[in-house]
């Protein structure tokens, strides 16, 4: 399959979106000087970042001067998490997270436990969502923080974010919402003070994430100060990046609701096709209450990894919840949170120019796929 007809890992990394290329090339050539400096080419560089903030601002519905550019999704996690239990110090030390959550939460977590703090996990039911009375049950007087993402990275699950704010609210404990599979998807319901993303997730270039921090929002930085983005993130910002992960997240948000109608009856083919087709699967995550891109899957009696490198050498690309790694030896943390099928699994996730004949094909060569590996292994259906 030539090029990336096949490519089903949006995910992942979304291709990037024309209009992205378009606005990158421009600015590398007219806004690289250093946006700090008072000379001409800085200040018209300072323009340029300034537009770039205000139409990410825009489209999140905050203000400009909330909306700081890092230099990535899971540097603006660990920055809007880090940071917001650092200026609450004195209220206590106490993280309220979602068992689910992407792992760079979950690793600011573990940091924040190492410097003494302590950290709640919300479990979730076996859709991947979590329990907005359970969460709040975990919120306590000495509770600096509290984290739940928009959607499920793995499953595409949408969580509560609204009726959890709103818990949160009555307790005076600021949310953090990590909200990289959802922008430029799905609007991100509204009740967070501090809010992450990450520019590739939408169509942007790599290398860009934003960070979101609300008026009234207690945050202080958890780095050595510096005088750039507002003193949020140090080093000199990549002008280029922003300008271009403003142009793709305003681009998808424009087709927003065209591209998840579309994509979502693609999913939905998928999500009842598969389980037809071959036995002993097992479709994750919320079917209602989803993400419009992306559908997960486990197949017993297959090795997940098999399975990829098997649809990769057929011209698919897709990837695994379950990948057990050299650094872990663990199978997916929100598989296992959920009580799932952890074995076997393929997450489909579907780029915003995928079409129906994409999908048809993927699910042609599943079945037989699936079948030949457990042959393999001695199992026949």
């Amino acid at each position: 399959m030539a090029g990336s007809r096949g490519y089903l890992d949006a995910a992942s990394t979304e291709p990037p979106h024309p209009a992205a290329r378009a606005a990158l090339l421009d600015a590398l050539d007219s806004a690289w000087a250093d946006p700090a400096r008072l000379y001409g080419t800085a200040r018209g560089t300072r323009i340029v970042l300034d537009r770039a903030r205000a139409r990410v601002a825009n489209v999140l519905g905050v203000r400009p001067d909330e909306v700081s550019f890092t230099s990535s999704g899971t540097q603006a996690v660990h920055l809007a998490v880090l940071g917001g239990l650092r200026a609450r110090r004195r209220v206590g030390s106490h993280l309220v997270v979602g068992a689910v959550e992407h792992s760079s939460v979950l690793h600011a977590a573990e940091l924040h436990e190492r410097d003494g703090g302590e950290v709640t996990l919300v479990g979730v039911d076996r859709s991947g969502r979590v329990d907005p009375a359970e969460f709040a049950a975990a919120l306590r007087p000495d509770t600096a923080l509290a984290c739940l993402q928009s959607a499920n990275h793995e499953v595409g699950t949408l969580q509560p974010v609204a009726e959890v704010a709103e818990h949160c609210r009555a307790a005076r404990v600021p949310l953090c919402t990590d909200a990289a599979q959802s922008l430029g998807r799905a609007d991100v319901p509204a009740g967070w003070s501090l809010l992450a993303g990450s520019a590739h997730k939408w169509g942007g270039p790599g290398g860009v994430g934003v960070l979101v921090v609300r008026k009234g929002t207690r945050w202080r930085s958890p780095l050595p100060d510096d005088e750039r983005e507002a003193r949020r993130v140090p080093g000199f910002e990549n002008v280029p990046g922003a300008v271009a992960a403003a142009a793709a997240l305003e681009a998808r948000h424009v087709d927003m609701a065209a591209d998840a109608e579309r994509l979502s009856a693609l999913v939905e083919r998928i999500r009842s096709e598969v389980p037809r087709t071959v036995p002993d699967v097992e479709v994750i995550g919320d079917p209602v209450r989803r993400l419009p891109h992306l559908v997960t899957f486990s197949c017993l009696y297959v090795e997940g990894e098999a399975l990829l490198t098997e649809l990769d050498r057929l011209g698919f690309a897709v990837s695994s919840g379950s990948s057990c790694t050299a650094d872990t030896l663990r199978p997916s943390h929100v598989l296992e949170a959920m009580g799932v099928i952890t074995h076997g699994n393929v997450r489909v996730s579907l780029p915003r120019d995928v079409e129906a004949a994409d999908v048809e094909r993927f699910l042609s060569v599943l079945p037989a796929t699936v079948a030949k590996l457990r042959g393999d292994l001695g199992v026949i259906a």
